[in-house]
């Protein structure tokens, strides 16, 4: 029988990697996992306020990392690190992400450009490059990315970003079909605008603008995108790869 995802101990002793684990949806799917019984490998590039985060979490199956997802490198040493310590991995979760400001393509800055593609996007291959050698000698397991409503649509003043996003998808795509036959099943996820630390520099007035953006009116929740992610983690999804999940309250049905 497939398992549900209701079941409680769906997670209990799996070892899940979570990138961007400080905050936002990474830090939401990371409680989550932990209340579930999941041991965690916590990865951030700041360091301190992941630490404080992990002391939160009051579990002991917790090891939090420092690490800059933009080196291969950096990545490959807290996949290594957190397979030592609990033996394997099973699950990860790659939603280390960064936005800033926007500006239109022909003056768009070349270092801020650089910066997006490699956080953005490079760092979710750096991640699933070291992923799935883990899982392999797993025997299987699964890995979540998470992307954006802009990885299908273009969005004024982002082309970094919507360029990034877009590229996400893709390559989640591609990686779904080069290790299908393993057992190991890569999804995406596309949120709406999310409250999360990326929206913290709007304006009341530009909040207001974002939500009715959507369909529904208002912004997400980050643990409304984490139950997504917790979906596609779990054998309840046994028969998805490849796919990416909108999440984003009716944006990309207008």
């Amino acid at each position: 029988m497939t398992a549900s995802l209701l079941d409680p101990a769906a997670f209990a002793g799996k070892v899940a990697f979570v990138s961007g684990a400080a905050s936002g949806i990474g830090a939401a799917t990371a409680r989550r996992l932990a209340d579930l019984g999941a041991k965690l490998v916590l990865a951030d590039r700041d360091g301190e306020r992941l630490a404080a985060f992990a002391a939160t979490l009051g579990s002991g199956d917790a090891l939090a990392l420092e690490v800059d997802v933009t080196s291969i490198a950096s990545v490959e040493t807290a996949v290594a690190r957190g397979v030592e310590q609990f033996g394997g991995l099973d699950l990860a979760v790659n939603s280390a992400g960064i936005d800033l400001p926007r500006c239109e393509a022909a003056s768009y800055p070349a270092e801020q450009w650089d910066r997006i593609i490699a956080v953005n996007l490079t760092g979710v291959f750096n991640a699933v490059r070291h992923q799935i050698p883990a899982m392999r000698a797993r025997g299987g397991g699964s890995i979540v990315n998470v992307a954006s409503i802009m990885g299908f649509r273009g969005f004024a003043g982002q082309p970094a970003y919507t360029a990034a996003k877009h590229g996400v998808i893709g390559f989640t795509k591609a990686a779904a079909l080069d290790h299908a036959a393993e057992g190991i099943r890569i999804n995406a996820v596309a949120p709406g605008f999310i409250d999360t630390p990326l929206l913290g520099h709007l304006s009341d007035e530009k909040r207001r603008a974002a939500a009715a953006l959507h369909p529904m009116q208002r912004v997400g929740q980050a643990d409304e995108i984490t139950n997504v992610i917790l979906f596609l983690l779990s054998d309840a999804a046994s028969f998805v790869t490849g796919a990416c999940f909108e999440a984003d309250g009716g944006y990309l049905a207008k």
